[in-house]
């Protein structure tokens, strides 16, 4: 088996492959390749590649967990089955109960290696549970057929939490609490909570109890929604059960706490970083989204225009040099740099990452957690980088003179370095660093580029329609009407396809300041942060606003969200 890192499923069908003699090593490494390059699960690529049929594939898979191929299309499942599981329940863990023999429940699975999912279904169901395999296709038609995605699962699962003894909620017995998360219905209901948030692409699920209410929301491309809050008595129980699958102290509420979540949510692998927080009235829990399957960590497909794609591939393949990405929290630094980091990551470099916290594992970079409360801080991290041959290092974020001082180290003795800075725009990061003590001399003779960005949303374009803007609207983005050559701007009337917002998505508006001679020597002289902007500009660096100016013409993003983040 090649060194590459595989999920569970993909390890368990290879094994299962190369086991029964039905493929090489070789082959599975070029479909995994495939796999990756387009996206393509890599059961599809199996069959496109035609190593192996479905029909054959369900067959070997049964084979693996002792169990047998069922067709959902030829079985009739009694109505009173499908009761049995709430759609949050069937979605959550991708199953659909097919039929009942001597008490024991057996479920079609959409990931039927999933030994894991089997304990906790007999757990979730309050029975013995033993696993089918289906087709694919057949899973997901019968999904939408048993629990279509409108189903109010949430309200169901309330409704049943209303007769459930949750025992004593102001106890400080771990035990206790511990019993309290595990009840069926808190399990039932954090389960749905946590398949509606990726069903609606959430990033963020903020959990907030207050003095008579217990409030849950969602922040949705950036902008925050909240659901129809469930009775406050529901708090300790329902943030007990996210510390027990975080595996965070239970009963400690007196400091904050960081935790991850491993899940598998209907066959797909998803993380939540995990962060709460004592406050007045209970602990406050926040849960950071991470679904590999929504972020494509891939240069081309973040909307950069190819000439500041063909500017960007320049800087990444220099050998030596310092490169920022700026903007606020939330603005997709993370998922710029590591696409750029994806794009480096070659057999004959070695790739460091320091980070706080390591978001997404990246095969074939060493990832390093910074954790201040044992030392590992990013200045102790870099220097053991120094020490580790690197050709390319990343740091998660430039907070202060020293991690600064050696980021700059590290690339006059020959290495890469990318990282990023909290700053309004680009031309800011120059100002950030002289601020924080770093000398002139060393950020021209270091600093390659700095690239600035903000997250906007995208209209939706199922809803989007056309206008012609009013002058004010021009003047507030600073251009005239011969300017836009007529063209209109587009707003969203709102649809079931984008939940009446009116936006669905988000896109990237960014500025791209390339460090040139004229430049170096203006931060060599401590010009202002305006002088180097203008001449960036007289450069034919393309601001924020004309990047924001250019979506709003193409259709993309709308006037109010450019006015807003530029």
């Amino acid at each position: 088996m090649p060194t590459i890192e595989l999920d569970a499923e993909t390890s368990a069908i290879w094994h299962i492959l190369t086991d029964a003699g039905k493929a090489t090593e070789s082959q599975l490494t070029e479909v995994y390749s495939e796999h990756e390059r387009t996206g393509k699960a890599f059961t599809t690529v199996l069959y496109n590649y035609d190593i192996i049929k479905e029909d054959e594939l369900l067959l070997l898979l049964a084979k693996s967990v002792g169990s047998e191929v069922v067709s959902l299309r030829e079985v009739t499942i009694p109505k009173e089955l499908i009761q049995k599981v709430t759609a949050a329940i069937a979605r959550m863990y991708g199953i659909i109960p097919v039929r009942e023999e001597d008490g024991v429940l057996f479920v079609a699975a959409k990931d039927p290696l999933d030994y894991r999912m089997v304990d906790e279904l007999h757990f979730v169901l309050g029975q013995e549970c033993r696993v089918l395999v289906a087709k694919a296709s057949e899973m997901d038609d019968a999904l939408d057929h048993f629990y279509p995605q409108n189903a109010d699962s949430v309200k169901d699962v309330l409704a049943e939490l209303e007769d459930a003894d949750l025992g004593d909620q102001h106890g400080e017995d771990a035990a206790a609490l511990e019993a309290m998360a595990s009840n069926a219905p808190i399990v039932k209901f954090v389960d749905a909570i946590l398949y509606q948030a990726i069903k609606a692409q959430a990033s963020d699920i903020h959990f907030e109890p207050f003095s008579d209410e217990f409030k849950i929301r969602y922040r949705v491309d950036g902008a925050l929604y909240e659901m129809a809050p469930p009775p406050k008595h529901l708090a300790v129980p329902v943030i007990s059960r996210i510390k027990v699958i975080s595996n965070l102290n239970i009963a400690e509420r007196r400091i904050p706490q960081d935790g991850r979540i491993e899940l598998r949510i209907a066959g797909r692998p998803i993380d939540f970083r995990v962060s709460t927080l004592p406050t007045q009235y209970g602990e406050s829990v926040v849960l950071r989204v991470l679904d590999r399957t929504v972020v494509n960590l891939n240069l081309d497909n973040l909307g950069i225009d190819q000439r500041t794609i063909k500017y960007l591939r320049e800087i990444i393949h220099r050998p030596n040099g310092i490169m920022i990405v700026t903007g606020p929290t939330g603005s997709g630094k993370t998922t710029t740099l590591y696409s750029c980091l994806k794009e480096m990551n070659v057999i004959t470099d070695k790739l460091l990452t320091a980070e706080d916290p390591v978001e997404y594992d990246l095969e074939g970079i060493m990832q390093v957690q910074i954790n201040d409360s044992v030392g590992m801080t990013f200045p102790g991290a870099l220097r053991a980088f120094l020490r580790q041959d690197p050709d390319r290092i990343m740091v998660g974020e430039i907070r202060d003179l020293e991690t600064a001082s050696i980021s700059i180290q590290a690339s006059l003795t020959g290495h890469l370095v990318l990282s990023t800075l909290h700053t309004n725009d680009a031309a800011g990061a120059i100002t950030r660093l002289i601020d924080m003590g770093v000398q002139p001399f060393l950020i021209s003779s270091t600093l390659v580029a700095v690239f600035g960005q903000r997250l906007v949303r995208r209209v939706c374009r199922a809803c989007r329609a056309p206008y012609q803007p009013e002058d004010k609207e021009l003047s507030m983005l600073g251009v005239a009407r011969e300017d836009i050559g007529g063209k209109p701007f587009y707003y969203g009337k709102g649809c079931p396809e984008c939940n009446n917002i009116g936006y669905r998505g988000r896109v990237a508006i960014y500025e791209f300041l390339r460090m040139s001679p004229a430049v170096q020597e203006m931060v060599n002289r401590r010009l202002p942060t305006s002088a180097i902007r203008g001449k960036a500009l007289e450069e034919g660096m393309m601001s924020m606003r004309q990047c924001g100016l250019r979506g709003i013409l193409d259709g993309v993003t709308s006037a109010e969200e450019v006015l807003k983040y530029t």
